[in-house]
């Protein structure tokens, strides 16, 4: 028996309901799901997304932590949307409420939490790497190979034994998942930005390297954290450099010891040959011992206009200058032994 044309059978218009049906589900699901509240948490959350996370990985991390109640519908958003493979790594923090829109644009867009970290004047390579790896940035042995990475250093335009010197202390804003380099190329940018091309020609006007300005100004910035005898220290330095006598600074020697001093510097430990020993060496140490601050390169490049030859702490912050060896004698006998013979 022939149908009639024109008429459709039972199954056809089964299959027909089903796919409008589905279509419209489908249509409700695309407008509605964004928009709505994608789990139960009751608190903010935080979720660190390492590099190389698949997104089946993230997606079962935020319903772990009840961001999203479900990772079927979150993954097909972002199939819909073409983000599965945009995820951006880092550290997010995921407020309650949230929806799957919200969400999605902030793994997408990066807005990772920023750590506000300060790195003080004065503190070294081994210092700073020390504490990025307490704050769980990067681990320490890691951070310093990368300070003496010879190719990164060529790649940020950096001459010497490391980057010592260049990792400008000024507080910074860090995510987790930055690794070494990265860091490094922040504090070495800001450290390009505020050593300007004027120091380069002032430098030269001294018969100095930008390289020993930095070095010089490192050794400033330990010798003294008075602001108003940086250039006084300066002009003692340029003064021995100009005279050939050994600049014989305590912390250059302490510097060359790296890790094996004790805080307490003995009479021996300047007698040991190390290329930062300026009791032994002439000149400038071959790099800088610590990262100095605006304040200690700009004495470096403008020392006081003085005579001084020595100067020697008087235990209060601040240090006595001399221009004779009679004149130091005298202070180091009234500030150092007590007045004692």
């Amino acid at each position: 028996m022939i149908k009639e044309s024109g008429k459709r059978s039972k199954p056809a218009v089964i299959f027909l309901v089903l796919t409008l049906l589905i279509f419209t589900a489908l249509v409700i699901y695309i407008f509605s799901y964004p928009g709505s509240i994608a789990g139960t948490a009751v608190e903010n959350k935080i979720i660190e997304i390492r590099p190389g996370t698949s997104f089946h990985s993230i997606a079962r991390a935020l319903k772990e932590k009840k961001v999203i109640d479900n990772t079927g519908k979150f993954y097909i958003y972002a199939r819909l949307k073409g983000a599965v493979n945009k995820i951006k790594a880092g550290e997010y923090l995921f407020e309650p409420l949230i929806t799957p829109r919200q969400i999605l644009e902030n793994l997408v867009e990066g807005k990772v939490i920023n750590h506000k970290i300060t790195i003080s004047e004065g503190l070294n390579l081994y210092q700073i790497a020390d504490i990025l790896e307490k704050k769980g940035f990067v681990g320490k042995k890691g951070f310093i190979a990368e300070a003496f990475d010879a190719s990164l250093m060529n790649k940020l335009g950096v001459k010497g034994p490391s980057f010592e010197g260049y990792l400008y202390p000024e507080t910074y804003f860090l995510v987790k998942g930055m690794n070494a380099e990265d860091i490094i190329s922040q504090m070495v940018g800001r450290f390009k930005k505020i050593f300007v091309k004027e120091y380069e020609e002032r430098a030269k006007e001294l018969g100095l390297t930008p390289e020993e300005i930095v070095t010089l100004a490192s050794i400033i910035e330990k010798e003294t954290a008075n602001p108003d005898e940086r250039p006084l220290i300066s002009a003692v330095f340029h003064n021995r450099l100009k005279k050939n006598i050994r600049l014989q600074t305590d912390p250059t020697v302490i510097y060359g010891m790296k890790e094996n001093f004790d805080g307490d510097l003995k009479k021996k430990d300047l007698k040991k040959k190390t290329p930062y020993n300026t009791y032994r060496i002439n000149g400038l140490p071959p790099g800088p011992i610590a990262n100095p601050g605006i304040e200690s390169i700009k004495a470096a490049l403008f020392p006081a206009k003085v005579d001084y030859i020595y100067f020697v702490s008087m235990n209060n912050g601040s240090h006595a200058f001399s221009k004779t060896l009679k004149e130091h004698n005298r202070s180091v006998w009234k500030y150092q032994k007590g007045g004692r013979r």
